[in-house]
């Protein structure tokens, strides 16, 4: 099989920025940003052969487990935004990812490095894929958009507490809580106000459970600086740890 070239190995997908995507300030939303990134690595994976029905034939799923975005300015309603992304690297399970985000102008806006988990859906253990491609996925190790792996985040040990039940439309089609859904929560547990005077410059999100339909959530804030804010969301039901994030402002 012959080797796939850098142009082959990256995939660009364009939005155009909607009022759906955006906050009451026309300025796009956190979620919606995290959103562009899992569609373009869904675009991506597809296209290469390791997307949602080629992982399938071997029982898998992929799991978005660690993610560190960097946001330099807000896209706002109408902008049209162009997603690069590429699979790096394999760091012993995790199967690492960039991005970087342009607007329409060719400026960089965001960049991003994440780290996948391959699931066996009936064991919910991770595990290495086979085949399908797999020599792809360290053509591009030295290709970086953020040096380093994606955060590793710590227990949140103090904070204000927020009780969040997960819906219907929060599940996605493996059937727990779909990742941008996080994203949302935390930022629902700002005022209108401190939204329109703070605009977020930095995600970094651990994702360490799955959270089923009808799980309800403990999410704890902690607010370390004028400008950092540290989450922790728990699952009410068992107590388990479900993610931890930080924000940055």
């Amino acid at each position: 099989m012959s080797e796939l070239t850098e142009k082959e190995l990256t995939t660009f997908t364009t939005n155009k920025v909607t009022s759906a995507d955006t906050d009451m300030y026309a300025r796009l939303r956190l979620g919606s940003a995290v959103n562009y990134l899992v569609q373009a690595a869904i675009d991506s994976a597809d296209k290469l052969g390791f997307g949602y029905g080629g992982i399938r034939q071997q029982n898998l799923f992929w799991v978005l487990s660690r993610l560190t975005l960097e946001l330099y300015r807000p896209l706002r309603w109408h902008e049209t935004v162009e997603v690069e992304t590429w699979p790096k690297n394999v760091e012993r399970i995790l199967y690492l990812r960039d991005f970087i985000l342009r607007d329409g102008d060719g400026n960089i806006i965001a960049k991003a490095t994440s780290g996948w988990l391959a699931v066996d859906i009936e064991t919910k253990r991770m595990k290495k894929i086979e085949g399908i491609h797999a020599e792809y996925f360290d053509h591009l190790k030295n290709k970086h958009a953020l040096a380093g792996l994606p955060e590793k985040l710590f227990p949140v040990n103090e904070g204000e507490e927020f009780n969040i039940a997960s819906g219907y439309f929060d599940i996605d089609l493996n059937g727990h809580v779909t990742t941008t859904r996080y994203v949302d929560w935390m930022m629902d547990t700002f005022s209108p106000d401190f939204h329109r005077e703070n605009y977020p410059r930095k995600l970094s999100l651990n994702m360490m459970k799955e959270t089923m339909p009808g799980s309800a959530i403990r999410l704890k804030r902690f607010g370390s600086s004028e400008c950092q804010y540290l989450f922790e969301g728990f699952n009410r039901n068992n107590n388990s740890n479900v993610f931890r994030a930080c924000i940055e402002y």
